[in-house]
């Protein structure tokens, strides 16, 4: 699905900074991030663990745990007012209701203590304010457009009596149950087998375009965001360094990181017996770094790359990338 080009977001994450005051010092989770999502298009953020993807979807909520963590700086507009000028009371109001957001691990995100219906059925009762009985039976029809067999059955089970499939499911039900504007999914099908894996996908594809909904898919897994987005945003130590249609990106990589990416998932025919690595880690979120934080990982570098912190650049109609090599002529 092509997004027009005069079409307003309906999400934007402006030069986001989200930090953690840590023994080893001032940790940069996420500094200085700008995203945004149009109605009904599915944004993929990728990178490696550790690049603060999923701090600033939770940044986007307000659900940073304060102290440690602190959002110093930014905006996060949703229909063009400022969340984070909000009240907690009027947030409340947004959150699961017109944003919703599924999290990375079902079995800590689900409280063990409760059933899965009366978890379900909260939902309903705090944002819709159904009664209890319209409750039910509300979250028995989410239970069954998620294709979960006996839905009457879950409804009684605890979370603990579920696979890791049907509660990844049960989450996707909690996630959509108000028919939320923007879906925010953090590795949703991460420690899934790679065929629930494609069933869980298909689920909240087919769900997301019947409900009209925006998404922003947080994956380390390009070969999930090749199927599914529209655009992709590449981050780094806490940095976006690379932003484009999905089409423009897998064709012409333009950061040295992207590249290694893409170069590191399995082919089909490939003839290597070992898939292609990206040498070292991720550095640690509280190192200070003059120039580019990829460049002591990156077989391109120059002296200047250490030297110079790299700007986002559009290269082409829609696609940025921060490296000093492909933007200093």
């Amino acid at each position: 699905m092509a997004t027009p080009p005069n079409r307003q977001p309906i999400l934007s994450v402006e030069n986001l900074r989200t930090y953690f005051h840590t023994p080893d010092g001032l940790a940069k989770a996420v500094d200085g991030v700008s995203y945004h999502v149009h109605p009904g298009e599915t944004l993929g953020v990728v990178g490696e663990s550790g690049c603060g993807k999923s701090v600033a979807a939770l940044s986007i909520l307000r659900l940073i745990p304060t102290p440690p963590g602190e959002i110093v700086s930014g905006d996060i507009r949703f229909n063009n007012q400022n969340l984070l000028n909000l009240s907690t009371r009027r947030l409340r109001g947004i959150r699961g209701r017109r944003i919703s957001m599924i999290f990375q691990e079902p079995m800590t995100s689900l409280n063990p203590v409760f059933t899965i219906g009366y978890q379900l059925s909260r939902v309903f009762s705090l944002h819709n304010r159904l009664s209890k009985k319209a409750a039910r039976r509300r979250a028995l029809e989410m239970l069954a457009a998620c294709d979960i067999p006996s839905p009457e059955r879950i409804m009684t089970s605890f979370p603990h009596e579920l696979s890791g499939g049907m509660r990844q499911r049960a989450m996707i039900a909690m996630a959509l149950g108000c028919r939320p504007d923007v879906l925010i999914a953090d590795e949703p099908t991460t420690a899934l087998d790679v065929t629930i894996q494609a069933q869980i996908m298909a689920l909240m594809l087919r769900l997301k375009e019947q409900f009209g909904m925006a998404m922003i898919l947080i994956t380390h897994d390009l070969g999930i965001i090749a199927g599914s987005a529209q655009r992709v945003v590449v981050m780094y130590a806490g940095e976006k360094v690379e932003e484009a249609p999905v089409a423009g990106l897998f064709h012409h990589a333009a950061h040295p990181y992207t590249a290694a990416l893409i170069q590191s998932l399995p082919v089909l025919g490939r003839r290597e017996t070992f898939l292609k690595e990206i040498k070292g880690m991720v550095p640690p979120p509280h190192q200070d770094i003059p120039g580019c934080k990829f460049a002591d990982r990156c077989h391109e570098a120059v002296d200047a790359c250490r030297r110079r912190r790299p700007q986002l650049k559009e290269i082409e109609p829609g696609h940025l990338v921060a490296c000093i090599r492909r933007t200093d002529s």
